[in-house]
């Protein structure tokens, strides 16, 4: 369709290597311009992914945004919340990529450096990249020209499961706030994390 025209991706390399070992990544965004296209794209490149979305507060809408979500843009829709992780878990065994916002605000989180400032932050990139010894993708999704973007990915990250959930997170963080100190105006985040 007329969106894919318009949609630039940067490091597909990338990955086709993750499609063509049938590897499996964590791909972190935070909320840029258009972020739904990162999950969207991924499925699209033909990897089996699982994205975590937090439900909206309104519950008919979110009835609608949930069947909008899994027929446009990925059919693997993970609820945030601690059943989230067991279904990741469960998707991973079957060789799925998980693909989730880290800017989210988590109930179930830790407190990590974000802007010099201790931000609840989820643990979940962390927990999977240390329980099954998979990469971490950052993705940064840039809005230009009105309607254009430009998916940038990332060289992945390898932890090695003795680094710890903290030191993960919040080297995840450092990653986050590069991106968006690059381009600050792409970000959008309408709540306060700072809690």
């Amino acid at each position: 369709g007329k969106l894919s025209q318009n949609i630039t991706i940067q490091g597909q390399d990338i990955l086709n290597r993750i499609k063509n070992n049938n590897e499996k990544a964590i791909f972190i965004s935070g909320h840029f311009s258009n972020f739904e296209l990162m999950a969207m794209q991924l499925d699209k490149f033909g990897l089996k992914v699982g994205a975590i979305y937090r439900p909206l507060n309104n519950i008919f809408l979110n009835v609608i945004m949930e069947k909008i979500r899994r027929k446009y843009i990925c059919k693997n829709q993970i609820k945030k919340g601690i059943g989230g992780l067991k279904e990741l878990i469960k998707l991973n065994n079957e060789g799925y990529s998980t693909a989730l916002m880290i800017d989210q605000r988590v109930s179930q989180g830790i407190k990590s450096d974000f802007f010099g400032e201790k931000a609840f932050t989820t643990t979940i990139p962390a927990q999977l990249a240390k329980k099954f010894g998979i990469p971490i993708i950052p993705i940064f999704i840039e809005r230009y020209e009105s309607l254009k973007f430009r998916i940038k990915i990332y060289d992945p990250i390898n932890f090695s499961r003795d680094s710890t959930i903290e030191s993960i997170t919040t080297q995840l963080n450092k990653t986050l706030e590069k991106m968006i100190v690059n381009n600050p105006n792409n970000w959008i985040w309408t709540h306060n994390r700072w809690k």
